[in-house]
Protein backbone atom coordinates (compact mmCIF):
# COMPACT_ATOMS: atom_id res chain seq x y z
CA UNK A 1 0.00 0.00 0.00
CA UNK A 2 1.12 3.56 -1.00
CA UNK A 3 2.02 5.57 1.80
CA UNK A 4 -0.29 9.13 2.54
CA UNK A 5 2.97 11.09 0.46
CA UNK A 6 3.27 8.64 -2.18
CA UNK A 7 -0.71 8.93 -2.69
CA UNK A 8 -0.81 12.83 -3.51
CA UNK A 9 1.86 12.90 -5.18
CA UNK A 10 0.54 10.14 -7.36
CA UNK A 11 -2.54 11.85 -7.86
CA UNK A 12 -1.03 15.41 -8.90
CA UNK A 13 -1.43 18.71 -6.60
CA UNK A 14 -3.82 20.79 -9.28
CA UNK A 15 -7.28 20.43 -10.57
CA UNK A 16 -7.88 17.35 -11.75
CA UNK A 17 -6.35 14.62 -9.70
CA UNK A 18 -5.80 11.16 -11.02
CA UNK A 19 -8.77 10.04 -8.98
CA UNK A 20 -10.77 12.61 -10.42
CA UNK A 21 -9.82 12.11 -14.01
CA UNK A 22 -9.74 8.67 -14.09
CA UNK A 23 -13.41 7.48 -12.11
CA UNK A 24 -14.93 11.12 -12.87
CA UNK A 25 -13.93 13.04 -15.84
CA UNK A 26 -13.34 10.15 -18.35
CA UNK A 27 -16.49 8.88 -18.02
CA UNK A 28 -18.44 12.38 -18.15
CA UNK A 29 -16.47 12.88 -21.53
CA UNK A 30 -17.56 9.33 -23.08
CA UNK A 31 -21.46 10.44 -22.25
CA UNK A 32 -20.90 13.39 -23.66
CA UNK A 33 -19.26 12.65 -26.33
CA UNK A 34 -21.84 10.07 -27.66
CA UNK A 35 -25.36 12.24 -26.63
CA UNK A 36 -24.50 15.61 -26.70
CA UNK A 37 -22.02 16.72 -29.41
CA UNK A 38 -24.23 17.59 -32.25
CA UNK A 39 -26.11 19.17 -29.95
CA UNK A 40 -23.52 21.42 -28.60
CA UNK A 41 -22.54 22.43 -32.01
CA UNK A 42 -26.02 23.46 -32.83
CA UNK A 43 -26.60 26.17 -29.92
CA UNK A 44 -23.09 27.28 -30.84
CA UNK A 45 -24.85 27.86 -34.33
CA UNK A 46 -27.64 29.35 -33.39
CA UNK A 47 -26.18 31.74 -30.72
CA UNK A 48 -23.74 33.00 -32.90
CA UNK A 49 -26.05 33.62 -35.51
CA UNK A 50 -28.11 35.64 -32.93
CA UNK A 51 -25.11 37.51 -31.55
CA UNK A 52 -25.04 38.66 -35.69
CA UNK A 53 -28.38 39.81 -35.97
CA UNK A 54 -28.31 41.90 -32.79
CA UNK A 55 -25.44 43.44 -34.52
CA UNK A 56 -23.45 42.32 -31.16
CA UNK A 57 -20.80 40.64 -33.40
CA UNK A 58 -19.93 42.07 -36.56
CA UNK A 59 -21.35 40.13 -39.72
CA UNK A 60 -17.40 39.73 -40.89
CA UNK A 61 -16.66 38.14 -37.39
CA UNK A 62 -19.64 35.70 -36.92
CA UNK A 63 -18.45 34.45 -40.78
CA UNK A 64 -15.29 33.82 -39.52
CA UNK A 65 -16.59 32.07 -36.25
CA UNK A 66 -19.43 30.13 -38.29
CA UNK A 67 -16.86 29.05 -41.17
CA UNK A 68 -15.06 27.29 -37.76
CA UNK A 69 -17.50 25.61 -35.81
CA UNK A 70 -18.82 24.34 -39.47
CA UNK A 71 -15.07 22.71 -39.64
CA UNK A 72 -14.75 21.42 -36.34
CA UNK A 73 -18.37 19.98 -35.79
CA UNK A 74 -17.51 18.06 -38.88
CA UNK A 75 -15.07 15.77 -37.31
CA UNK A 76 -15.95 11.71 -35.66
CA UNK A 77 -16.58 12.24 -32.34
CA UNK A 78 -17.16 8.50 -32.16
CA UNK A 79 -13.22 9.00 -32.60
CA UNK A 80 -12.57 11.25 -29.77
CA UNK A 81 -11.70 10.20 -26.38
CA UNK A 82 -10.63 11.93 -23.65
CA UNK A 83 -7.50 14.35 -22.64
CA UNK A 84 -6.66 15.42 -19.62
CA UNK A 85 -5.51 18.81 -20.59
CA UNK A 86 -9.11 19.56 -21.25
CA UNK A 87 -11.62 19.25 -18.72
CA UNK A 88 -14.80 17.95 -20.91
CA UNK A 89 -15.91 17.65 -24.24
CA UNK A 90 -16.50 21.96 -24.03
CA UNK A 91 -13.50 22.66 -23.64
CA UNK A 92 -11.76 20.42 -26.51
CA UNK A 93 -14.12 21.66 -28.79
CA UNK A 94 -13.30 25.02 -27.47
CA UNK A 95 -9.39 24.92 -27.92
CA UNK A 96 -10.58 23.17 -31.68
CA UNK A 97 -12.08 26.09 -32.35
CA UNK A 98 -9.08 28.23 -31.12
CA UNK A 99 -7.02 26.43 -33.41
CA UNK A 100 -8.81 27.11 -36.30
CA UNK A 101 -10.30 30.54 -36.06
CA UNK A 102 -8.17 32.22 -33.17
CA UNK A 103 -8.66 32.02 -29.85
CA UNK A 104 -10.09 36.09 -29.51
CA UNK A 105 -12.63 35.33 -31.87
CA UNK A 106 -13.29 31.79 -30.45
CA UNK A 107 -13.72 33.54 -27.40
CA UNK A 108 -16.58 35.97 -28.56
CA UNK A 109 -18.98 32.68 -29.54
CA UNK A 110 -19.72 32.66 -25.26
CA UNK A 111 -21.02 36.28 -25.21
CA UNK A 112 -24.38 36.68 -23.19
CA UNK A 113 -24.12 32.96 -22.75
CA UNK A 114 -23.12 30.50 -19.91
CA UNK A 115 -22.29 26.98 -19.34
CA UNK A 116 -25.50 26.47 -17.26
CA UNK A 117 -27.92 27.68 -20.05
CA UNK A 118 -26.25 26.11 -22.55
CA UNK A 119 -25.84 22.67 -20.77
CA UNK A 120 -29.78 22.93 -20.13
CA UNK A 121 -30.22 23.67 -23.34
CA UNK A 122 -28.55 20.40 -24.69
CA UNK A 123 -30.04 18.01 -22.42
CA UNK A 124 -33.31 19.48 -23.59
CA UNK A 125 -32.46 19.20 -27.29
CA UNK A 126 -31.70 15.34 -26.74
CA UNK A 127 -34.49 14.62 -24.58
CA UNK A 128 -36.93 15.91 -27.73
CA UNK A 129 -35.44 13.86 -30.01
CA UNK A 130 -35.80 10.44 -27.56
CA UNK A 131 -39.18 11.47 -26.71
CA UNK A 132 -40.20 11.97 -30.30
CA UNK A 133 -38.57 8.38 -31.06
CA UNK A 134 -39.90 6.98 -27.91
CA UNK A 135 -43.58 8.21 -29.24
CA UNK A 136 -43.21 7.02 -32.89
CA UNK A 137 -42.57 3.47 -31.32
CA UNK A 138 -45.41 3.46 -28.94
CA UNK A 139 -47.75 4.64 -31.69
CA UNK A 140 -46.58 2.06 -34.02
CA UNK A 141 -47.22 -0.64 -30.94
CA UNK A 142 -50.61 0.78 -30.75
CA UNK A 143 -50.79 0.35 -34.51
CA UNK A 144 -50.63 -3.57 -34.14
CA UNK A 145 -53.03 -3.70 -31.02
CA UNK A 146 -55.60 -2.34 -32.96
CA UNK A 147 -55.25 -4.07 -36.02
CA UNK A 148 -55.25 -7.75 -33.22
CA UNK A 149 -57.97 -6.09 -31.78
CA UNK A 150 -60.03 -5.42 -35.09
CA UNK A 151 -59.12 -9.11 -36.20
CA UNK A 152 -60.30 -11.05 -32.65
CA UNK A 153 -63.61 -8.83 -31.89
CA UNK A 154 -65.70 -11.90 -31.62
CA UNK A 155 -62.60 -14.41 -29.89
CA UNK A 156 -64.55 -14.73 -26.89
CA UNK A 157 -62.09 -15.32 -24.23
CA UNK A 158 -61.44 -15.98 -20.15
CA UNK A 159 -60.94 -12.58 -18.21
CA UNK A 160 -59.33 -13.26 -15.05
CA UNK A 161 -59.17 -11.47 -11.66
CA UNK A 162 -57.30 -12.15 -8.94
CA UNK A 163 -55.45 -14.30 -11.37
CA UNK A 164 -58.76 -16.42 -11.44
CA UNK A 165 -61.04 -17.34 -14.09
CA UNK A 166 -63.26 -14.94 -13.94
CA UNK A 167 -65.69 -14.04 -16.42
CA UNK A 168 -65.69 -14.57 -20.55
CA UNK A 169 -64.80 -11.51 -22.09
CA UNK A 170 -63.73 -11.04 -26.36
CA UNK A 171 -59.85 -10.81 -26.91
CA UNK A 172 -60.71 -7.83 -29.00
CA UNK A 173 -61.55 -5.95 -25.56
CA UNK A 174 -58.91 -7.23 -23.43
CA UNK A 175 -56.32 -5.69 -26.45
CA UNK A 176 -58.67 -2.91 -26.86
CA UNK A 177 -57.76 -2.27 -22.82
CA UNK A 178 -53.96 -2.63 -23.01
CA UNK A 179 -54.18 0.27 -26.33
CA UNK A 180 -56.54 2.56 -24.03
CA UNK A 181 -53.62 2.55 -21.53
CA UNK A 182 -50.98 3.02 -23.61
CA UNK A 183 -52.63 5.94 -25.59
CA UNK A 184 -53.21 7.53 -21.85
CA UNK A 185 -49.24 6.75 -21.72
CA UNK A 186 -48.65 8.54 -24.78
CA UNK A 187 -50.63 11.94 -23.61
CA UNK A 188 -48.26 11.85 -20.64
CA UNK A 189 -44.98 11.68 -23.26
CA UNK A 190 -46.76 14.66 -25.03
CA UNK A 191 -47.15 16.99 -22.05
CA UNK A 192 -43.92 15.94 -21.10
CA UNK A 193 -42.63 16.78 -24.67
CA UNK A 194 -44.35 20.26 -24.26
CA UNK A 195 -42.31 20.75 -20.88
CA UNK A 196 -39.00 19.86 -22.54
CA UNK A 197 -39.06 21.56 -26.05
CA UNK A 198 -38.52 25.07 -24.07
CA UNK A 199 -35.37 27.14 -24.77
CA UNK A 200 -33.79 27.76 -21.76
CA UNK A 201 -30.64 30.14 -23.64
CA UNK A 202 -30.12 33.66 -22.68
CA UNK A 203 -30.75 32.86 -19.02
CA UNK A 204 -26.56 32.92 -19.07
CA UNK A 205 -25.66 31.36 -15.46
CA UNK A 206 -29.18 32.36 -14.17
CA UNK A 207 -29.68 35.94 -14.33
CA UNK A 208 -29.56 36.89 -18.04
CA UNK A 209 -27.03 38.97 -19.57
CA UNK A 210 -26.06 43.10 -20.61
CA UNK A 211 -25.87 42.18 -24.24
CA UNK A 212 -28.94 42.99 -26.32
CA UNK A 213 -29.04 39.34 -26.92
CA UNK A 214 -32.07 37.88 -28.57
CA UNK A 215 -33.61 34.74 -26.91
CA UNK A 216 -36.45 34.25 -28.81
CA UNK A 217 -34.48 34.54 -31.94
CA UNK A 218 -32.02 31.37 -30.17
CA UNK A 219 -35.27 29.62 -29.44
CA UNK A 220 -36.61 29.48 -33.39
CA UNK A 221 -33.61 28.72 -34.56
CA UNK A 222 -33.42 25.90 -32.35
CA UNK A 223 -36.88 24.74 -33.21
CA UNK A 224 -38.33 25.10 -29.29
CA UNK A 225 -42.06 26.16 -28.73
CA UNK A 226 -41.35 28.54 -26.47
CA UNK A 227 -39.20 30.04 -23.51
CA UNK A 228 -38.37 28.99 -19.78
CA UNK A 229 -38.85 32.46 -18.94
CA UNK A 230 -37.82 33.44 -15.42
CA UNK A 231 -33.95 33.18 -15.85
CA UNK A 232 -33.62 31.13 -12.32
CA UNK A 233 -36.23 28.61 -13.11
CA UNK A 234 -34.41 28.17 -16.64
CA UNK A 235 -31.48 27.25 -14.60
CA UNK A 236 -33.03 25.61 -11.56
CA UNK A 237 -36.00 23.72 -12.73
CA UNK A 238 -35.66 19.74 -12.57
CA UNK A 239 -39.51 19.24 -13.32
CA UNK A 240 -38.88 18.61 -17.05
CA UNK A 241 -36.69 16.10 -15.88
CA UNK A 242 -38.94 14.60 -13.21
CA UNK A 243 -41.98 14.72 -15.93
CA UNK A 244 -39.55 13.02 -18.29
CA UNK A 245 -38.57 10.31 -15.99
CA UNK A 246 -41.85 9.58 -14.61
CA UNK A 247 -43.85 9.61 -18.19
CA UNK A 248 -40.99 6.71 -19.16
CA UNK A 249 -41.31 5.15 -15.86
CA UNK A 250 -45.23 4.97 -16.05
CA UNK A 251 -45.45 3.59 -19.65
CA UNK A 252 -42.73 0.96 -18.66
CA UNK A 253 -44.67 0.14 -15.78
CA UNK A 254 -48.30 -0.68 -17.74
CA UNK A 255 -46.02 -2.22 -20.01
CA UNK A 256 -44.61 -5.06 -17.95
CA UNK A 257 -47.81 -6.27 -16.53
CA UNK A 258 -49.60 -6.90 -20.27
CA UNK A 259 -46.79 -8.13 -21.21
CA UNK A 260 -45.84 -10.32 -18.30
CA UNK A 261 -49.65 -11.46 -19.00
CA UNK A 262 -48.90 -12.30 -23.31
CA UNK A 263 -45.80 -14.49 -21.76
CA UNK A 264 -48.60 -16.46 -19.51
CA UNK A 265 -50.77 -17.13 -22.46
CA UNK A 266 -47.55 -18.07 -24.52
CA UNK A 267 -47.06 -21.08 -22.34
CA UNK A 268 -47.60 -24.73 -23.82
CA UNK A 269 -49.97 -25.36 -21.27
CA UNK A 270 -52.03 -21.84 -21.72
CA UNK A 271 -51.72 -22.23 -25.31
CA UNK A 272 -53.36 -18.78 -26.15
CA UNK A 273 -50.80 -17.21 -28.58
CA UNK A 274 -48.47 -18.77 -30.57
CA UNK A 275 -45.39 -16.45 -30.98
CA UNK A 276 -44.16 -16.15 -34.41
CA UNK A 277 -41.02 -17.96 -35.40
CA UNK A 278 -38.98 -15.45 -36.04
CA UNK A 279 -39.19 -14.02 -32.12
CA UNK A 280 -38.82 -17.47 -30.54
CA UNK A 281 -35.51 -19.53 -29.90
CA UNK A 282 -35.20 -23.69 -29.76
CA UNK A 283 -33.57 -24.64 -27.16
CA UNK A 284 -29.54 -25.69 -27.05
CA UNK A 285 -30.53 -29.31 -25.71
CA UNK A 286 -34.16 -29.81 -25.69
CA UNK A 287 -35.63 -29.21 -29.07
CA UNK A 288 -39.59 -29.23 -28.57
CA UNK A 289 -39.58 -26.03 -26.81
CA UNK A 290 -40.22 -22.90 -28.53
CA UNK A 291 -38.97 -20.02 -25.97
CA UNK A 292 -40.98 -16.74 -26.20
CA UNK A 293 -37.33 -15.17 -25.59
CA UNK A 294 -38.54 -11.86 -27.18
CA UNK A 295 -41.35 -11.30 -24.62
CA UNK A 296 -38.97 -12.18 -22.06
CA UNK A 297 -36.51 -9.55 -23.38
CA UNK A 298 -39.36 -6.75 -23.54
CA UNK A 299 -40.11 -7.63 -19.91
CA UNK A 300 -36.57 -7.11 -18.76
CA UNK A 301 -36.08 -4.15 -21.11
CA UNK A 302 -39.00 -2.73 -19.44
CA UNK A 303 -37.76 -3.14 -15.87
CA UNK A 304 -34.21 -1.88 -16.75
CA UNK A 305 -36.11 1.51 -18.24
CA UNK A 306 -38.12 1.51 -15.49
CA UNK A 307 -34.97 1.66 -12.77
CA UNK A 308 -33.13 4.05 -15.34
CA UNK A 309 -36.10 6.15 -14.83
CA UNK A 310 -36.33 5.65 -10.98
CA UNK A 311 -32.85 6.33 -10.65
CA UNK A 312 -33.52 10.07 -12.28
CA UNK A 313 -36.05 10.90 -9.41
CA UNK A 314 -34.05 9.60 -7.09
CA UNK A 315 -31.22 11.70 -7.88
CA UNK A 316 -33.32 14.99 -8.09
CA UNK A 317 -34.80 14.22 -4.66
CA UNK A 318 -33.96 16.82 -1.95
CA UNK A 319 -31.35 18.02 -3.76
CA UNK A 320 -30.80 22.21 -3.82
CA UNK A 321 -32.76 24.95 -6.17
CA UNK A 322 -30.03 25.85 -8.57
CA UNK A 323 -27.44 24.44 -10.63
CA UNK A 324 -25.66 21.30 -9.49
CA UNK A 325 -24.34 18.56 -11.38
CA UNK A 326 -26.58 16.16 -9.45
CA UNK A 327 -29.27 17.01 -12.37
CA UNK A 328 -26.41 16.96 -15.18
CA UNK A 329 -23.40 14.88 -16.33
CA UNK A 330 -24.26 12.04 -13.64
CA UNK A 331 -28.11 11.95 -13.86
CA UNK A 332 -28.83 12.72 -18.02
CA UNK A 333 -27.86 9.19 -19.35
CA UNK A 334 -30.16 7.00 -17.04
CA UNK A 335 -32.58 9.25 -19.05
CA UNK A 336 -31.35 8.73 -22.54
CA UNK A 337 -30.81 4.93 -21.56
CA UNK A 338 -34.11 4.98 -20.21
CA UNK A 339 -36.03 6.17 -23.32
CA UNK A 340 -33.55 3.61 -25.79
CA UNK A 341 -34.71 0.53 -23.58
CA UNK A 342 -38.69 1.83 -24.22
CA UNK A 343 -37.96 2.16 -27.49
CA UNK A 344 -36.50 -1.30 -28.22
CA UNK A 345 -39.36 -2.47 -25.51
CA UNK A 346 -42.28 -1.11 -27.62
CA UNK A 347 -40.85 -2.10 -31.15
CA UNK A 348 -40.09 -6.02 -30.11
CA UNK A 349 -43.79 -6.48 -28.70
CA UNK A 350 -45.08 -4.46 -31.78
CA UNK A 351 -43.52 -7.33 -34.01
CA UNK A 352 -44.37 -9.90 -31.66
CA UNK A 353 -48.46 -8.92 -31.50
CA UNK A 354 -48.21 -8.02 -34.83
CA UNK A 355 -47.60 -11.33 -35.96
CA UNK A 356 -49.27 -13.67 -33.30
CA UNK A 357 -51.32 -16.81 -33.94
CA UNK A 358 -54.24 -17.30 -31.64
CA UNK A 359 -55.65 -20.47 -30.95
CA UNK A 360 -59.06 -20.01 -31.13
CA UNK A 361 -60.24 -23.06 -30.90
CA UNK A 362 -58.99 -23.75 -27.36
CA UNK A 363 -59.33 -20.17 -26.20
CA UNK A 364 -63.07 -20.38 -26.81
CA UNK A 365 -63.39 -23.77 -25.40
CA UNK A 366 -61.18 -22.53 -21.81
CA UNK A 367 -63.97 -19.94 -22.07
CA UNK A 368 -66.46 -23.14 -21.34
CA UNK A 369 -64.76 -23.64 -18.41
CA UNK A 370 -64.77 -22.90 -14.70
CA UNK A 371 -68.18 -21.58 -14.51
CA UNK A 372 -67.27 -17.88 -15.59
CA UNK A 373 -71.07 -17.41 -17.05
CA UNK A 374 -72.70 -18.27 -13.37
CA UNK A 375 -73.19 -14.56 -13.03
CA UNK A 376 -75.68 -14.14 -15.86
CA UNK A 377 -77.47 -16.89 -13.97
CA UNK A 378 -78.08 -14.57 -11.09
CA UNK A 379 -78.87 -11.56 -13.58
CA UNK A 380 -81.50 -13.47 -15.29
CA UNK A 381 -83.38 -14.38 -12.30
CA UNK A 382 -83.13 -11.21 -10.82
CA UNK A 383 -83.94 -9.19 -14.57
CA UNK A 384 -86.11 -11.68 -16.19
CA UNK A 385 -87.80 -13.85 -13.22
CA UNK A 386 -88.53 -10.83 -10.72
CA UNK A 387 -85.75 -12.85 -7.78
CA UNK A 388 -84.52 -10.50 -5.69
CA UNK A 389 -80.75 -9.73 -6.60
CA UNK A 390 -79.25 -11.22 -3.07
CA UNK A 391 -81.08 -14.02 -3.33
CA UNK A 392 -81.12 -14.80 -6.75
CA UNK A 393 -77.04 -14.23 -6.26
CA UNK A 394 -77.30 -17.00 -3.53
CA UNK A 395 -78.88 -19.49 -5.87
CA UNK A 396 -75.77 -18.53 -8.69
CA UNK A 397 -73.15 -19.02 -5.79
CA UNK A 398 -75.14 -22.66 -4.94
CA UNK A 399 -75.48 -23.74 -8.78
CA UNK A 400 -71.43 -23.19 -9.50
CA UNK A 401 -70.65 -24.97 -5.82
CA UNK A 402 -72.70 -28.24 -6.63
CA UNK A 403 -71.23 -27.99 -9.87
CA UNK A 404 -67.96 -27.54 -9.13
CA UNK A 405 -67.97 -30.48 -6.51
CA UNK A 406 -69.32 -32.57 -9.47
CA UNK A 407 -66.24 -32.05 -11.59
CA UNK A 408 -68.47 -30.22 -14.28
CA UNK A 409 -69.18 -27.65 -16.55
CA UNK A 410 -72.18 -25.52 -16.72
CA UNK A 411 -72.95 -26.81 -20.12
CA UNK A 412 -72.84 -30.40 -18.58
CA UNK A 413 -75.87 -29.87 -15.77
CA UNK A 414 -79.43 -30.78 -16.50
CA UNK A 415 -82.00 -28.07 -16.91
CA UNK A 416 -83.84 -30.33 -14.64
CA UNK A 417 -81.06 -30.72 -12.28
CA UNK A 418 -80.53 -26.56 -12.19
CA UNK A 419 -84.56 -25.74 -11.57
CA UNK A 420 -83.98 -27.94 -8.81
CA UNK A 421 -81.85 -26.56 -6.98
CA UNK A 422 -83.67 -22.95 -8.24
CA UNK A 423 -86.58 -23.99 -7.01
CA UNK A 424 -85.17 -24.93 -3.34
CA UNK A 425 -84.65 -21.30 -2.88
CA UNK A 426 -86.89 -19.66 -5.05
CA UNK A 427 -90.15 -20.29 -7.08
CA UNK A 428 -88.46 -19.38 -10.61
CA UNK A 429 -87.48 -21.63 -13.47
CA UNK A 430 -85.07 -21.43 -16.45
CA UNK A 431 -86.50 -22.50 -19.85
CA UNK A 432 -83.53 -24.87 -22.25
CA UNK A 433 -83.18 -21.78 -24.15
CA UNK A 434 -82.70 -19.20 -21.07
CA UNK A 435 -80.41 -21.61 -19.64
CA UNK A 436 -78.65 -22.52 -22.94
CA UNK A 437 -78.21 -18.44 -22.98
CA UNK A 438 -76.54 -18.32 -19.26
CA UNK A 439 -73.90 -21.25 -20.02
CA UNK A 440 -72.93 -19.64 -23.64
CA UNK A 441 -69.65 -17.12 -23.33
CA UNK A 442 -70.56 -16.11 -26.46
CA UNK A 443 -73.98 -14.96 -25.30
CA UNK A 444 -72.38 -13.68 -22.23
CA UNK A 445 -70.85 -11.14 -23.96
CA UNK A 446 -73.42 -10.06 -26.81
CA UNK A 447 -75.52 -9.02 -23.84
CA UNK A 448 -72.64 -7.07 -22.28
CA UNK A 449 -73.68 -4.11 -24.74
CA UNK A 450 -72.74 -1.45 -22.30
CA UNK A 451 -70.91 1.64 -23.32
CA UNK A 452 -67.47 0.31 -22.72
CA UNK A 453 -68.07 -3.67 -22.49
CA UNK A 454 -67.29 -6.75 -24.59
CA UNK A 455 -70.05 -7.06 -26.84
CA UNK A 456 -68.74 -6.91 -30.36
CA UNK A 457 -70.48 -4.33 -32.31
CA UNK A 458 -69.29 -2.05 -28.95
CA UNK A 459 -65.41 -3.24 -28.87
CA UNK A 460 -65.98 -2.58 -33.44
CA UNK A 461 -67.55 1.25 -32.58
CA UNK A 462 -64.42 1.71 -29.85
CA UNK A 463 -62.02 0.84 -32.32
CA UNK A 464 -63.23 2.83 -34.88
CA UNK A 465 -63.19 5.50 -32.61
CA UNK A 466 -59.74 4.75 -32.11
CA UNK A 467 -58.38 4.71 -35.14
CA UNK A 468 -59.14 8.44 -35.54
CA UNK A 469 -57.75 9.29 -32.16
CA UNK A 470 -54.62 7.38 -34.05
CA UNK A 471 -54.55 9.22 -36.74
CA UNK A 472 -54.51 12.99 -34.64
CA UNK A 473 -51.79 11.37 -32.90
CA UNK A 474 -49.77 10.37 -35.62
CA UNK A 475 -49.84 13.95 -37.03
CA UNK A 476 -49.25 15.35 -34.21
CA UNK A 477 -45.91 13.41 -34.31
CA UNK A 478 -45.18 14.45 -37.82
CA UNK A 479 -45.93 18.37 -36.93
CA UNK A 480 -43.15 18.09 -33.88
CA UNK A 481 -41.07 16.20 -36.40
CA UNK A 482 -41.42 19.27 -39.34
CA UNK A 483 -40.81 21.72 -37.23
CA UNK A 484 -37.39 20.02 -35.64
CA UNK A 485 -36.56 20.30 -39.24
CA UNK A 486 -38.16 23.51 -40.45
CA UNK A 487 -35.67 24.64 -38.02
CA UNK A 488 -32.84 23.11 -38.54
CA UNK A 489 -33.22 23.92 -42.22
CA UNK A 490 -33.91 27.97 -41.02
CA UNK A 491 -30.73 27.36 -39.23
CA UNK A 492 -28.47 26.26 -42.39
CA UNK A 493 -29.70 28.82 -44.30
CA UNK A 494 -29.16 32.03 -41.41
CA UNK A 495 -25.38 29.98 -41.05
CA UNK A 496 -25.02 30.02 -44.44
CA UNK A 497 -25.87 33.36 -45.55
CA UNK A 498 -23.65 34.95 -43.07
CA UNK A 499 -20.14 33.00 -44.24
CA UNK A 500 -21.26 33.84 -48.04
CA UNK A 501 -21.58 37.34 -46.74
Amino acid sequence: MKSKEEFILSEGSHFPGKTYEEHLLRHVFNDQRDYLFNEMFAIHRAHVVMLADQDILSRKEAGQILAGIEKVRQIDYRKLNYDPLFEDLFFMMESRLSEEIGADLAGKVHIGRSRNDMGVAMYRLVLRKHLLTLLQSALLLGDGLLEQAKEHAETVMTAYTHTQPAQPTTLGHYLLAIYDVLMRDIDRLWQAYKGVNRSPLGAAALSTTSFPISRSRVASLLGFEGLVENSYDAIAGADYLIETATAVLTLMTNSGRWIQDLLLQATREFGVIRVADPYVQISSIMPQKRNPVSIEHSRSLASSAAGEAMSVIQMIHNTPFGDIVDTEDDLQPHLYRSYEKASRVMQLMHAVIRTMEVDTDRVGKRAMQSCITITELSDVLARDKGVPFRKAHQIASLIARECTDAKKELQDLPLQKVNEWIQSITQASLSQEEWDGIVSPMEFVKRRKIKGGPNPAEVERMITEREKTHLHHQAGLNTARSAAGDAEMRLNGAVKQIIQG
